[in-house]
C-alpha cells in the first residue's frame, strides 16, 4: 500500500472513531486519496458522504450540517483556489461557534518549490479564524506513522468540538500527498505496511479527552429590574431562569422559537421606542450569545447605566459599550427578590404593541416582507426547522412573527453574510428530522444558487425555500443610504436590480418551482413539504422605508 493511501485511510478511520458522521467532499486530483477513503467508509455505512462540485457551497453545506447536529462535520477539497473557497464558511463557523473540520489536500514541498500547477500557500490559509491549524508531514513508509496520524486527528476533533472551557469552531488540517494518489493495483492492502494500521480496540478514539471535572462558569446578576436577551443558543434554559426571576425575555428572532409567560415577541419594537425605554430601562441585562441584528439592542447594551451580563463561550465576547460586568457560560442561581409589576408592565406593552402592529400590517397591501414572515411562521408544522437569510428575512421574522416556541430557527449570524445560505439551509435540513423551510431574499438566493446543484446520487432534503424577490437589496432602503437625499445614487450602487427569472433558474437545476401571489397560494405551497422546492413571492421595495415608519408609528401610539 502506498503512503498516501495508507495515510488517507487511517485519517478517515480515526475521524469516524471520534464521532464524524457527515463528510462533504469536493472532487479533485490531489485529494484523491481522501476521496477514495471517504467513499469506502460511506459504502460500509460508517459515515454519510455528500459530494458538491462548488467548494463554497460544499463548505456551507457542512456548516449547516454541523450547526444542526452540533457535532464536527468534515469538508474536504483539493489544493489551490478550491481551499480558498472554503474561507467564507470558515469565518462564519469561527464567529458562530460551529464545529467545522476543514481538510485540504496539498502538493508536497518539492512540488511547491518547483512552482507546480495549482499551488498556493495553504499554511495558515484561514489565519486566526481556526481553533487549530496543523500540516501533517508527507506520509512515509516507516514505523510510527499510524500513531502520529491518529493523534493529530484527535487533536483537531477536540479543538473543533470545544468543551466547557473552549468554544467550538473550525479547524484546518492541511495534508500534502505525494504520488501515487490512488491505491496500488493488486495485493492485500492489509499485508504490505511496515506496522499495523489499526486503531484502538472496540472502535475507540486514539486519544480521549475527559471533561468530567470541568464545570461551566456562571453569571450571577444581583437584585433589580432586568431583561434576558436571547441571541443564540437554546431559549428554553433562559426562559426557565427568567421565570424564576420575573424578568421579561426578548429574542433576536422575535416570537419564532420563543414562548412561555415571560416571552416578549414584540421586543424589537419596544426597545426601538425611546419614550417607552426611558420609563422601562432595566438595571441589568443578561445577554445569551452575541447580538447582531438590531441597533436598538446594541444601544441598550452600550448604555453605561445598564449592567450587562453575558452568557458566552470563549474570549471573543461582544461588548458594544466595552463595559460588560461579567461573562460566563451558564446562568447562576436566581435571586429571590422580584418586582411583579416590572414583568407585568412589559407584558401590557407587548399586548398593545402586538395588536397595533398586526392591525396596521393587515391594512397594508400583501405582500411585504413582514406579511410573508408572519404567514410563513404561522404555517410551520410543530417541530419544523426555519433557516433565515441574514438580511431582511431575519429582521422581518423578528418584527412580525407570532410566538412559535414549537419551531427551530437557524441563522448564519456569526459574520452575518449572505454567503452560502442555500447550501446552509440544505445542510441543516439534511440533519433535521422533519420538514424544513428557509426564508431568503432574492440576492441571498442568487448568491448561492449553485447550492441547488445536487448530483443524482446525493441525498436531497425535505426543504421548501421561500424567496422574497424585490429585485435587489431591500435592506439598504432601511439604512442611511436609503434616505431621500441619496436617491440619485441609490438604485445602481445599493438597490442593485438584477431582473433574473427564478423559475428558469430552478428548472435548469431540476428543482420544482412555484410562484405565489396570495396568502392562500403561499399556504398551499407550504403544505407540500416533501423534497427540495422553491416558492417565489414578488414584492416592491420602493415603499419599504415608509412601511416601516407607518408600523413604528402605530406601535408607538399604542404603547405610549
Amino acid at each position: 500500500m502506498n503512503p498516501s493511501t495508507a495515510q488517507a485511510r487511517v485519517v478517515v478511520d480515526e475521524l469516524v472513531r471520534n464521532g464524524v458522521r457527515h463528510v462533504v467532499l469536493s472532487p479533485g486530483s490531489r485529494n484523491a486519496p481522501l476521496s477514495l477513503a471517504m467513499h469506502q467508509a460511506a459504502l460500509a455505512s460508517r459515515l454519510r458522504l455528500h459530494v458538491r462540485i462548488d467548494e463554497r457551497s460544499a463548505a456551507f453545506l457542512a456548516l449547516g450540517l454541523a450547526a444542526r447536529t452540533r457535532r464536527p462535520v468534515v469538508v474536504c477539497s483539493t489544493s489551490g483556489t478550491a481551499a480558498a473557497n472554503f474561507h467564507p464558511a470558515v469565518l462564519e463557523a469561527d464567529r458562530s461557534g460551529v464545529p467545522l473540520m476543514v481538510l485540504t489536500a496539498d502538493r508536497p514541498p518539492e512540488l511547491r518549490a518547483a512552482g507546480a500547477n495549482q499551488v498556493v500557500d495553504q499554511h495558515r490559509l484561514y489565519g486566526p479564524a481556526v481553533r487549530l491549524f496543523a500540516e501533517l508531514a508527507v506520509a512515509e513508509y516507516r514505523v510510527g506513522q499510524n500513531s502520529y496520524w491518529r493523534s493529530e486527528v484527535c487533536r483537531a476533533w477536540h479543538a473543533a468540538r470545544g468543551d466547557w472551557w473552549t468554544t467550538a469552531g473550525p479547524v484546518h488540517l492541511n495534508l500534502p500527498f505525494r504520488d501515487p494518489l490512488v491505491p496500488d493495483v493488486g495485493g492485500d492492502p492489509n499485508d504490505d505496511w511496515c506496522e499495523p494500521l489499526a486503531g484502538r480496540p472496540e472502535g475507540l478514539p486514539w486519544t480521549e479527552v475527559s471533561d468530567q471535572f470541568a464545570n461551566p462558569s456562571m453569571v450571577s446578576p444581583g437584585d433589580g429590574r432586568g431583561l434576558v436577551l436571547v441571541c443564540e443558543g437554546l431559549p428554553q434554559l433562559a426562559m426557565r431562569w427568567a421565570e424564576e426571576h420575573g424578568w421579561p425575555v426578548l429574542a433576536e428572532t422575535g416570537g419564532a422559537g420563543l414562548g412561555g409567560p415571560n416571552a416578549i415577541s414584540a421586543g424589537a419594537w419596544l426597545l426601538a421606542c425611546e419614550e417607552f425605554l426611558a420609563e422601562h430601562r432595566p438595571d441589568q441585562v443578561v445577554c445569551v450569545g452575541r447580538p447582531t441584528v438590531f441597533r436598538q439592542v446594541m444601544r441598550l447594551l452600550a448604555d453605561s447605566g445598564v449592567e450587562v451580563y453575558l452568557v458566552h463561550d470563549g474570549n471573543d465576547w461582544p461588548a458594544p459599550g466595552h463595559d460588560v460586568r461579567e461573562v460566563g457560560q451558564a446562568l447562576g442561581a436566581p435571586f429571590r427578590d422580584r418586582d411583579p409589576e416590572w414583568l407585568a408592565s412589559w407584558q401590557r406593552a407587548e399586548k398593545a404593541a402586538t395588536v397595533a402592529l398586526h392591525a396596521a400590517l393587515d391594512a397594508e397591501p400583501w405582500p411585504t416582507g413582514m406579511h410573508v414572515a408572519r404567514d410563513l411562521v404561522d404555517a410551520l408544522p410543530t417541530g419544523g426547522l426555519l433557516v433565515l437569510g441574514s438580511s431582511n428575512p431575519t429582521r422581518d421574522v423578528a418584527l412580525a412573527a407570532h410566538a412559535r416556541p414549537d419551531v427551530l430557527v437557524h441563522r448564519n449570524r456569526g459574520v452575518a453574510g449572505i454567503d452560502g445560505m442555500v447550501s446552509t439551509a440544505i445542510g441543516a435540513a439534511l440533519a433535521h428530522d422533519g420538514p424544513s423551510y428557509a426564508l431568503l431574499g432574492d440576492l441571498t438566493f442568487l448568491h448561492d444558487s449553485n447550492g441547488l446543484l445536487i448530483g443524482p446520487d446525493e441525498d436531497r432534503p425535505d426543504l421548501t425555500i421561500v424567496v422574497l424577490n424585490d429585485d435587489g437589496g431591500g435592506i439598504f432602503s432601511l439604512l442611511e443610504q436609503g434616505a431621500p437625499e441619496h436617491e440619485e445614487s441609490f438604485e445602481r450602487v445599493f438597490g442593485t436590480p438584477h431582473g433574473v427569472e427564478l423559475g428558469p433558474l430552478c428548472a435548469a437545476h431540476g428543482v420544482p418551482y412555484e410562484h405565489a401571489d396570495s396568502p392562500a397560494q403561499l399556504r398551499s405551497a407550504l403544505r407540500q413539504a416533501s423534497g427540495l422546492r422553491v416558492v417565489e413571492i414578488r414584492t416592491d421595495r420602493g415603499h419599504l422605508r415608509e412601511l416601516h415608519r407607518r408600523l413604528r408609528c402605530a406601535v408607538e401610539a399604542a404603547i405610549l
